[in-house]
């Protein structure tokens, strides 16, 4: 179990590698050769020229200038210094509210986090419940558990110092949210009426468009829009199946990249290149490269041209759906939020989104298959995420030092230094969790393709949402059990069952040790990673030496990113059910999330104004999803709180049993539940021969007593009612 000794061993470390990381962002963003990785946004927009155009040989690869090293730390002022309006007006709303997430984080966490340590740190500290427990050897504790509502002993009118922060912690919270999300909602109607025109605020998509033997799908969208939205129809692009094309022109372009990279090599080599044919030019054939990709692109440049003249006149490859564009955007509104045929099945409407977020791929999914689809992809989430609690399971067991040594006895001589034990309780769980979760978006990406949804945004809220629900069930709930179950593994096989739910009950707030381990990895190192961007680095650098020919070809190597919401808010999430959760149970957790906050916030708003260039602007419409999950882990904080009175339900219990050896508690509660009438008849049962009269003329005056009170038959109560008189049912007809 972690000690004050191997957090601080593990803060030690993960301050270390975010250094690390942060000085080589520093002296490598400041090198000329690298500049179009460290601001490519810029580029894009036109505003930067590249250093390397100017200056000697050797100032075009490498900054000689001394002072720009002096201040390397520069970049820190820069992000802080553009003002939210101009912000939001370089990368978009999307970009502004979500780093306001941040934001809010601190602004609820700063001064819970001073309450929490001015209040319930003493509260906790000064008391010995642990040091007893441990005593007796039926618990297992380190020091930073006795900062902890553990180290309250049962019965402490301490106990309502606890309660009463947890309601002033959930009423800041809500206070808080309230306020932020007023702010998002005034920020979003701004951005709206203020934003410039595009085409998606004037274009619906139509899906389920019915079969008509007598006109084409265009034809049929067509009349129905002129008959019914005459002011306000303006044209109409009918969805067709293009994916095979659109695999073709991929295929294309990697042949025209190979193309380069041969016709690159030879001007370097003077030599033709050669290739085998096969199947990644392991086999095949020995040909001349330059011919052979010459002719793949002019045999893929003919299928291009046929498939596309294929896909137009094909009925198989138009569905039945189309985006329809208005007039107005009151036209598209109108028609985007209404039914528009009698048949609620038929001429399904819905926002189209903006070109650049559409998800191309899923338009050709039928719109009937969707529902199966769903149904497909809830059952794979699930099995997904039970069984990944094998490795979350397994990186509990990396926590516990014990658990190791008995499966690994060789290991205890190196795993019992206390450097490497540091290591071992504090670093490596975070770590092995870390790369565990890392192919996971991916896959959540996967599943939400598969669920046919049409826009990139849909995905990737789609994709978060499922993450958040992964991170609660995984993360939270399965390490917090498999954890404590690891660590009482021995008191578990030597205590009653009843015994082992109160040592569950005290061992939770203990599970904090790890999540503060992960929060350092993944929160501190993690996001110090992020400024350094060593994958996209090292593949431009690749690229600009291999294919890149044109300053086209250059900007297409540059891969500024975008902000992965369905990565990125889902650990947001994460860190705001922790810190809710934990800010009455284990206060010393909430520093390192502070932290957490502080430079996430630094390092994205830098990457916002010069790395990421998003790909689409949903106008925040990801906010309402932010705002319902930190609701959810305000009821799992006071859920969680509730809970702990178990541990102390359970020390009543045993010293009820010690009191009282004999209770006969079977008997107790054989007759606690049973309905009132049988209990009476019980009772009676012994004295029925002494009390027969009593009871008959009983049964005689209540049998009188009801024929007098009992009222006459209404015509509506029993059998069959009239009918109602005409009129009245045609005016509830009408109100229904």
């Amino acid at each position: 179990m972690a000690t004050f000794a191997d957090i601080g061993v593990a803060a030690g470390l993960n301050i270390l590698f975010a250094v690390a990381f942060l000085v080589a962002f520093a002296f490598l963003r400041l090198q000329p050769i690298n500049d179009r990785v460290y601001f490519p946004k810029w580029y894009l927009l036109g505003l930067r020229s590249c250093p390397m155009e100017q200056g000697s040989f050797v100032t075009k690869f490498v900054n000689l200038d001394w002072r720009s090293y002096i201040r390397f730390l520069n970049w820190v002022p820069d992000a802080l210094r553009m003002p939210e309006l101009e912000l939001i007006d370089h990368a978009g709303l999307d970009s502004a509210v979500y780093l306001r997430i941040y934001l809010l984080g601190l602004k609820i966490f700063v001064p819970v986090a001073l309450l929490s340590w001015a209040i319930l740190v003493p509260v906790n500290w000064t008391n010995n419940t642990l040091a007893n427990a441990g005593a007796s050897e039926k618990l297992q504790y380190s020091n930073i558990d006795k900062l902890s509502i553990s180290n309250v002993p049962y019965g402490s009118p301490r106990f309502w110092t606890h309660i009463v922060m947890a309601y002033a912690f959930t009423f800041w919270t809500c206070f808080s949210l309230q306020n932020e999300y007023a702010k998002v909602a005034e920020m979003r109607l701004h951005f709206l009426a203020s934003q410039r025109r595009r085409p998606d605020q004037f274009t619906v998509l139509v899906r389920n468009v019915p079969p008509d033997q007598d006109e084409s799908v265009s034809e049929a969208v067509e009349h129905f829009f002129l008959v019914n939205q005459p002011d306000h129809y303006q044209t109409h692009q009918v969805v067709i199946n293009a994916n095979k094309l659109a695999k073709l022109v991929k295929e294309k372009k990697s042949k025209k990249n190979w193309l380069d990279y041969y016709q690159l090599k030879f001007t370097r080599k003077h030599t033709r290149p050669m290739t085998k044919t096969g199947f990644l030019g392991l086999w095949g054939e020995k040909v001349d490269a330059i011919d052979h990709q010459i002719a793949e692109i002019d045999r893929l440049s003919t299928e291009i041209v046929e498939e596309q003249k294929r896909v137009k006149t094909d009925p198989k490859s138009i569905m039945p759906a189309a985006f329809v564009s208005f007039k107005t955007r009151w036209g598209a509104a109108v028609c985007a939020q209404t039914q528009q045929s009698r048949n609620p099945t038929l001429w399904l409407t819905d926002w189209a989104s903006e070109p650049c977020d559409v998800y191309w791929d899923n338009l050709a999914i039928p719109y009937v298959s969707l529902t199966i689809r769903k149904l497909i992809v809830n059952v794979a989430f699930f099995f997904l995420t039970f069984f990944f609690v094998i490795p979350v399971t397994f990186v509990q067991s990396l926590a516990n030092i014990e658990g190791i040594e008995r499966r690994a006895p060789f290991l205890k001589s190196v795993i019992e230094t206390r450097f490497i034990k540091s290591i071992v309780q504090g670093v490596l769980p975070g770590i092995a969790l870390k790369i565990f979760l890392l192919v996971l978006p991916t896959i959540l990406i996967m599943i939400a393709k598969l669920e046919g949804l049409l826009s990139i945004s849909a995905l990737e809220r789609s994709s978060a949402f499922r993450y958040y629900i992964f991170n609660f069930i995984n993360v939270f709930l399965v390490s917090v059990i498999a954890g404590t179950a690891f660590e009482q593994l021995d008191t578990f096989i030597h205590e009653s069952a009843n015994d082992i739910t109160r040592i569950i009950g005290v061992a939770i707030p203990m599970k904090a040790t790890f999540f503060i381990t992960y929060i350092m990895v993944d929160g501190w190192a993690g996001v110090a990673g992020e400024i350094l961007r060593l994958t996209p680095l090292i593949m431009f650098h690749l690229k600009n030496f291999l294919l890149v020919k044109t300053e086209k070809d250059r900007e297409e190597a540059m891969d500024p990113g975008s902000i992965a919401f369905h990565m990125a808010e889902p650990r947001l999430q994460l860190y705001f059910l922790l810190g809710l959760v934990y800010a009455v149970v284990t206060p010393i957790f909430l520093p390192f999330i502070l932290v957490f906050f502080v430079f996430a916030y630094l390092i994205f708003r830098h990457q916002i104004i010069n790395v990421y260039n998003q790909k689409y602007e949903s106008a925040a419409s990801f906010w309402p999803d932010v705002h319902a999950r930190i609701i959810y882990s305000l009821g799992v904080m006071n859920l969680l709180f509730v809970r702990y009175p178990l541990q102390e339900a359970m020390m009543k219990d045993t010293l009820e049993r010690t009191r009282e050896p004999n209770l006969d508690l079977k008997s107790y509660l054989q007759s606690a539940y049973i309905h009132p009438v049988f209990k009476n008849e019980d009772e009676e049962e012994d004295g029925e021969e002494d009390i027969d009269e009593k009871i008959q003329e009983s049964l005689l005056v209540a049998t009188t007593r009801s024929r007098r009170n009992t009222p006459a038959p209404s015509k509506y109560s029993g059998g069959s009612s009239p009918s109602l008189p005409e009129s009245v049912a045609e005016n509830a007809g009408s109100q229904r």
